[in-house]
């Protein structure tokens, strides 16, 4: 048995570039920030939480996030594919050999694949994974109808072997190839949406109701700072979960915005009444996708439905935009604001992905996964029974 802590945490000090081409595992921060920004420029499937100004922020600095491993695949000095990863030990405290997604503070992780090579690429991340000793791939977060899944669907079945799915859920997407005043329509109804109109017309009331959009690096810090007190300011802040309530979750969020948004791949979008600010949210954009991060409202206007309006203002710069086709709520797939403004559905999985046919280490790792997923679900209902009131 490989000790816990052996697989998933590389310790590795080499210069980028030279450690990823000569060891299977290597430390995350090891890794030539151009390469692995010419792979996300050419991925199969975007993934924003997976490009570098945002994960290498989370892994320098991000409470609980730090110091992560990653496999890379090559083709020649090109990087084909990059999986950051941590041991079963750490994301679980489960003491068996297998690698599990490091998780990049937004809830999908989806591994960029060269779309040129990408089937080549997931046999490479395979095979490197079982150099390092790793009996299995727990791939948390992914997408499971994308290109990267049956990329890595395909090298499975050449030996005879299937992917797991361990769960599943969908969540809500925004289709921003359609006209944004007609999807509104067709999702929330004449009569909601006349209610939400007299709400903007109340906050109105307090100054002139705007829409604001940060994109440069500069803008992008301001609007930062609203966004963070607006966080603290709610329930977040009350459960002390609020970003900038942590010394590195804070260094990470400033940090890593300000790395997007000199590439062009991060916006913070603000509702404003005069100089008030309502909402805000932070937006990262890959590929033709958007992802829909994190929202902070003050809840003095809670009345007049603040991240509500936001989000209809979003929902119409990003069907305005051509560049972007979808938008990736990346939110719980239960979530009462969003799911019935963005009525597209996008299937994500925790997913076991075993290293060699008929291992029954693998069956050691699918049994614990599967008794931990049980065990929570009934902590969650145990939860939601006592904080249901109580009837006469």
């Amino acid at each position: 048995m490989v000790r816990p802590a052996s697989i998933g945490d590389a310790t590795d000090t080499r210069a980028p570039g030279a450690a990823a081409s000569h060891r299977p595992l290597v430390p995350l921060a090891s890794m030539a920030a151009d390469r692995w920004r010419q792979l996300c420029e050419a991925a199969c499937e975007p993934n924003g939480y997976y490009l570098p100004g945002w994960e290498q922020a989370v892994n320098a600095f991000a409470c609980g996030r730090t110091k992560a491993s990653a496999l890379a695949a090559w083709n020649g000095d090109r990087l084909i594919g990059l999986m950051p990863l941590v041991s079963m030990w750490r994301a679980y405290k489960i003491p068996l050999p297998a690698l599990v997604s490091a998780h990049p503070y937004g809830t999908l992780c989806t591994p960029p694949l060269d779309r040129a090579m990408a089937t080549e690429a997931a046999a490479q991340l395979m095979q490197r994974a079982r150099d390092a000793g790793a009996h299995a791939l727990v791939l948390r977060d992914m997408s499971l109808d994308g290109a990267v899944m049956k990329s890595f669907a395909e090298v499975l079945r050449r030996d005879g072997i299937e992917p797991r799915v361990l769960q599943s859920a969908s969540r809500a997407c925004l289709d921003a190839t359609r006209d944004a005043d007609e999807l509104l329509r067709e999702a929330l109804g004449a009569k909601k949406l006349k209610e939400l109109r007299r709400q903007r017309h109340r906050l109105a009331e307090h100054g002139e109701v705007r829409f604001d959009v940060a994109r440069s690096p500069e803008q992008v810090a301001a609007a930062l700072e609203t966004f963070l007190a607006l966080e603290a300011g709610g329930w977040k802040g009350a459960r002390r979960t609020a970003l900038i309530q942590n010394h590195g979750d804070a260094r990470f969020i400033r940090h890593a915005t300000a790395a997007l948004a000199a590439t062009s791949q991060c916006e913070i979008v603000t509702l404003r009444a005069g100089d008030t600010p309502l909402a805000a949210g932070i937006v990262l954009r890959h590929q033709d996708r958007a992802f829909f991060f994190k929202i902070g409202v003050d809840e003095h206007f809670a009345k007049f439905s603040p991240g509500v309006q936001l989000t209809l203002d979003l929902t119409r710069h990003l069907c305005a935009d051509p560049v972007v086709a979808s938008a990736d709520s990346t939110a719980s797939p239960d979530h009462p604001m969003i799911n019935p403004i963005w009525r597209g559905r996008f299937t994500i999985g925790d997913v076991l992905i075993p290293l060699r046919a008929g291992d029954p280490v693998v069956s050691l790792v699918h049994a614990a996964m599967m008794a931990r997923h049980t065990v929570r679900a009934q902590a969650r209902r145990a939860v939601q029974l006592m904080r249901k009131p109580k009837t006469a």
